[in-house]
């Protein structure tokens, strides 16, 4: 049975689909409200609730014809040219502070031989979502609304590990991620399977600041590899940990989104999401 949460999240994903096929047009809230099937003052209450700012203040964050123009005009980024002196001068709410550790060749080559992964279910702002971890740190997170399917896809990059459905610490430190309380981000610890240069890649963009958006280009430049944009783009898409190492704040050059292994609409939800935290930052320092 869909839960609540599951249910506002799929109703406020179709409205992000929407507004943002339908963004030429400005829909209204009404034009919105309906495509959802929901009352406008419902509607305005649950988006608000959601993302922490109005459906019209969200469009603003998430358009991506401005992201075009920004990025292609002045480099700066969707956030910045939405707020124009604000949130580049704004201190951030914390630094994102997560340590990496690569697994050990032996444990990469043979598929988790002798890993013991806790794993459980959480809900989030962006649905359902499956978070795993050794006794090292968080191994997998990833949004998927059937429980089955989600299990099935992480036991198929362990495939010789235990497992065994367990919340820890591990997992609850990193789940503090989707809260407003994020006094503990700098107790996230990740415990990856990846190559050298996928978890060089995936260092790199945890420095992008959240309410920030960078692109495949500027990365493989920051990591020495300025003519390797399609690796870059690879290892990106590779990312076993959905939010914790932010793929999301990578956009093509042109601004167009490009893709997420997660969903374009859910990758336009995070951005906006994001954006939305930052800008009630701002507003509370004022």
């Amino acid at each position: 049975m869909e839960t609540q949460a599951a249910l506002n999240y799929s109703r406020i994903a179709e409205a992000i689909a929407y507004i943002k096929d339908n963004f030429r047009a400005q829909p209204n809230l009404d034009d919105v409200a309906e495509k959802v099937h929901l009352s406008p003052a419902h509607f305005q209450r649950l988006f608000t609730e959601w993302a922490g700012t109005s459906p019209k203040k969200f469009l603003q964050y998430v358009s991506v014809e401005h992201a075009k123009k920004i990025l292609g005009e002045t480099r700066t980024t969707l956030i910045d040219a939405t707020f124009e002196t604000g949130l580049s001068s704004t201190s951030r709410l914390h630094d994102l502070f997560i340590n990496i550790e690569g697994m050990t060749p032996a444990e990469y080559k043979n598929g988790g031989k002798n890993l013991r992964i806790n794993f459980s279910y959480a809900e989030s702002p962006f649905g359902s979502l499956l978070v795993a971890s050794t006794a090292k740190g968080v191994c997998y997170l990833a949004f998927e609304e059937n429980e089955e399917v989600a299990s099935a896809k992480l036991k198929a990059k362990f495939p010789n590990a235990v497992f065994q459905q367990k919340l820890d610490v591990m997992q609850q430190n990193a789940l503090f991620i989707f809260q407003h309380d994020w006094s503990k981000l700098n107790q996230i610890k990740l415990h990856l399977k990846g190559t050298d240069f996928q978890l060089k890649i995936w260092e790199s963009l945890l420095k992008i600041p959240m309410g920030k958006l960078s692109t495949y280009g500027t990365i493989a430049e920051q990591v020495g590899s300025p003519n390797a944009s399609r690796a870059v783009g690879t290892a990106i898409g590779s990312n076993p940990v959905a939010f914790l190492i932010p793929c999301h704040r990578v956009i093509q050059s042109s601004g167009a989104l490009g893709g997420y292994m997660w969903g374009t609409t859910r990758k336009t939800a995070i951005i906006g999401w994001e954006g939305a935290q930052m800008y009630s930052s701002k507003e509370l320092e004022l």
